[in-house]
Formats: structure tokens, C-alpha cells, sequence
């Protein structure tokens, strides 16, 4: 569950298009994840350079959403397999935001 007390969060999608809210702080994080992996994130975070801190965090935000994490590993057996079903291919996405370098 999201944090309510710090209110900061970051949103990202399941597959099918679902809205995911994850916390966005240390403290939402740790407060979301199971009692048995909240050392292991502490320690994680404390060790962690600053460099690395942003990936870290969305990694471990993440965990807090065990649904979140067997979708996108689901995503990923698929296209594996070959099976591109719901991806959106690069020139999709270059139609839809422009070719890489302009700026709107």
C-alpha cells in the first residue's frame, strides 16, 4: 500500500493499461514493503552511490507491487517469444513524439 503520509509518488502502467501509483520516497518505499524485506531495502539505500539512487529506488518501489512485477515478466516472456502483442514499435513512437534529438 501507498504511503498516504508523504504523499509523494510516481505512476506507471501494468500491460493492459492499468495505472500503477508507487511511492517516491525511502520512507513510502520502506513502509510498503512486506516487514521481511525492509532491512534489506535499508541497507540497499544506505549503501547505495548517488549515481545509483533513482534505479534503486524505482526497483524497490516496484517490489511493493508483486502484481506489477509478474505483468511486466510476463511482458517480457512474450517478446521473447516473438510475440509483440500490445508494444508499440520505435516508429510508433517516433509518429507519436518525433524523431529522436528535436524538441517540441
Amino acid at each position: 500500500m501507498v504511503s498516504e503520509s508523504t504523499g509523494k509518488t510516481f505512476s506507471t502502467y501494468m500491460s493492459g493499461g492499468d495505472l500503477v501509483v508507487l511511492p517516491a520516497t525511502i520512507k513510502g518505499i520502506r513502509e510498503a514493503l512486506p516487514p521481511d524485506q525492509r532491512a534489506a531495502f535499508t541497507e540497499a539505500v544506505e549503501n547505495a552511490g548517488a549515481e545509483e539512487l533513482f534505479e534503486l529506488l524505482a526497483t524497490w518501489a516496484e517490489r511493493t507491487r508483486p502484481d506489477l512485477i509478474a505483468d511486466k515478466e510476463a511482458a517480457f516472456g512474450r517478446i521473447e517469444r516473438g510475440d509483440f502483442t500490445g508494444t508499440v514499435s520505435a516508429e510508433d513512437v517516433a509518429a507519436f513524439f518525433g524523431p529522436a534529438g528535436e524538441s517540441a
